[in-house]
């Protein structure tokens, strides 16, 4: 028995499909930020540069499993008020931000890449539903504006996050 959708999608408006995309906007500017300045929390807790390698395996290894997991689970819950994927994007956001809000403050090494961990993991909780929310919101004629929308979300939650800590220090004369 399929679950899939079989009737009639709606076309939905651009700003509709800005709006379903703009949780890729968050979830790329939560990793790029913690990317940008990861190596450096890590080395201000005592990690030696040729470990910090190693502590960063916590994102590509969560995402192996984690991904899958969570995608196959999302195909299959259902929440009568918030349908088949919103429940994944609220618990993975809250917890996530969580995460990279204490990230920064992290008294031990171990603490610091235990929140990575975390908010990787919850990271991952709120991505892989995001992924097929496309294909479940749009008809086929806007699936692929659908996917250029997130991916351009993506680039921009990147591109803003990746460049704060320079924004912080040469604009705002910050950190």
């Amino acid at each position: 028995m399929s679950s899939a959708y079989t009737g009639v999608k709606p076309k939905l408006s651009i700003v509709e499909v800005i709006n379903m995309s703009v949780g890729f906007f968050g979830i790329q500017f939560g990793w790029d930020l913690q990317r940008a300045n990861m190596g450096r929390i890590y080395e201000n807790l005592g990690a030696h540069p040729d470990q910090v390698p190693l502590l960063f395996l916590a994102a590509p290894l969560t995402g192996l499993f984690v991904q899958p997991i969570i995608g196959y689970m999302s195909d299959r819950t259902w929440h009568p008020r918030w349908g088949r994927r919103r429940p994944y994007f609220m618990i993975g956001a809250i917890l996530s931000s969580i995460a990279l809000i204490f990230m920064p403050h992290s008294s031990t090494l171990f603490m610091a890449a235990g929140l990575l961990w975390v908010m990787d993991v919850f990271g991952n909780v709120s991505m892989e539903p995001f992924r097929a929310f496309v294909t479940d919101k749009l008809p086929d004629s806007q699936v692929n504006r659908g996917f250029i929308m997130q991916s351009f979300m993506i680039g921009l939650g990147g591109s803003i996050a990746s460049a704060l800590p320079w924004i912080f220090k040469n604009v705002f004369n910050r950190i």
